[in-house]
């Protein structure tokens, strides 16, 4: 039955793709797709009638849904029956996808249901990389594809400072753009990021802000993000700069919609937490780039007096043969940067060796089995002040230690990652 719904629902999909003749942007990545994707919509809001999916719906079946603007009915066959039968009133100018890859395969199947005029890359990390035999060329190859199936008069815009990223130039029939820090054609520069320095933190409040500048050969400003925290969301900024160029958008066009762009739920997000604590909530998912942004960005803060920078996390899941490496190194990292280190789940216990290989005194390093028991923990641990990195893969449910240690519980439905059907089992 499974089969059958994923065929017919992607048979619709692409019935509706022929009719209608959306221009279609596609993000392919290992991390900073959902906010690549957000910030892209919201610039091309602008002049068009988008269309981009409200959850994070980037396979099999998700892709279809996205297309059609419909959510999942979850198990209800006939949930699935009446997006079925459902007429298409309405369809928008431009669809904004995001395309994963989990298996070998899934972006040439992707491409098929929509062919993409515009492409994009935004990084690539050892992801779901146990599915491709733990060789990080073959799903380099995978995101590839995307790059090779985009229309030749399309776009390609591609992450310059990744190096990996970078080289699918050479794939690609259509022009390419490249944005980052570094010679890329949509160049970012003057990054800072402006941080609270009285460490009382209350709901409602600025905490911290990040400014950069941006030229390219048809405009040049200057951004200021509220709230935002590390280069992800900045580098999300910069494509969705080179994307609304190649649809005729200018700079000034373009700049108030950058202003309204905010961290995704569970994505570097920063909330109140109890006892005037802060908390950057990073509780999506984990893979060792982002894990090692979110450190970078804990690091930004400078505690006073006895306040603390604290680091709970979990499990990075679906490494293969890298998971041990790629855990000790995380904990490398985390011994420079964190005054208290929690690490959750068995995977997570190789963050806490390697923070003691690195010199972490033992005493400042705790290991826990679940979300749940860190919570508890870190709802006694905390002081005010504290700054509370909270990350790990999505089996690990982080956001379960978040909603323990926010000040204002009662909005985690609307401020948290996970918050509905079988997630809150």
């Amino acid at each position: 039955m499974k089969k059958l719904i994923q065929t017919l629902i992607q048979q619709k999909a692409k019935r509706a793709v022929l009719k209608y003749k959306p221009r279609v942007v596609a993000i392919t990545g290992s991390v900073g797709k959902t906010s690549t994707k957000n910030a892209i919509a919201e610039v091309l809001k602008t002049k068009f009638d988008v269309r981009v999916a409200e959850e994070n719906y980037n396979n099999e079946f998700g892709v279809p849904l996205a297309i059609l603007g419909e959510k999942s009915p979850g198990s209800s066959v006939l949930g699935w029956l009446k997006i079925l039968l459902k007429s298409e009133k309405h369809f928008p100018q431009v669809l904004v996808l995001e395309f994963g890859a989990d298996h070998p395969g899934d972006i040439a199947a992707l491409c098929q249901l929509a062919q993409p005029e515009v492409g994009v890359v935004t990084t690539i990390t050892p992801v779901h990389i146990e599915n491709y035999g733990s060789d990080l060329e073959k799903l380099v190859a995978e995101k590839r594809v995307l790059i090779e199936n985009l229309l030749a008069n399309g776009l390609a815009v591609l992450n310059g400072d990744d190096e990996r990223v970078r080289g699918f130039a050479m794939a690609s029939k259509a022009p390419v753009v490249t944005y980052g820090f570094n010679s890329c054609n949509v160049q970012g520069g003057d990054y800072l990021v402006g941080t609270r320095d009285d460490f009382s933190f209350d709901p409602g409040e600025v905490f911290a802000t990040a400014n950069f500048s941006v030229r390219s050969a048809k405009s040049s400003a200057q951004v200021v993000l509220n709230n935002a925290l590390g280069k992800g969301l900045v580098y999300s900024s910069l494509a969705a700069i080179a994307v609304g160029e190649h649809f005729g958008l200018t700079g000034e066009e373009m700049l108030p919609a950058l202003a309204r762009l905010e961290p995704d739920d569970g994505r570097l997000r920063l909330l109140p937490g109890i006892k005037g604590s802060l908390i950057i909530d990073d509780s999506y998912n984990a893979a060792p780039a982002s894990v090692s942004l979110a450190l970078k960005v804990l690091s930004a803060f400078e505690p006073r007096e006895n306040r603390r920078r604290i680091a709970v996390l979990g499990d990075m899941g679906e490494l293969g043969t890298l998971s041990e490496a790629e855990h000790r190194n995380i904990g490398l990292q985390a011994a420079n940067v964190a005054d208290l280190l929690v690490c959750v789940g068995e995977k997570a216990r190789g963050i806490a060796a390697g923070a003691r290989e690195a010199g972490m005194e033992p005493t400042h390093i705790l290991e826990m089995s679940s979300a749940e028991d860190a919570g508890r923990h870190m709802d006694t641990e905390v002081k005010q002040g504290d700054i509370i990195l909270i990350k790990g893969s999505q089996s690990m449910r982080m956001e379960k230690v978040v909603k323990d240690l926010m000040a204002e519980p009662l909005r985690a439905g609307e401020l948290l990652v996970r918050q509905y059907g079988k997630w809150l089992l």
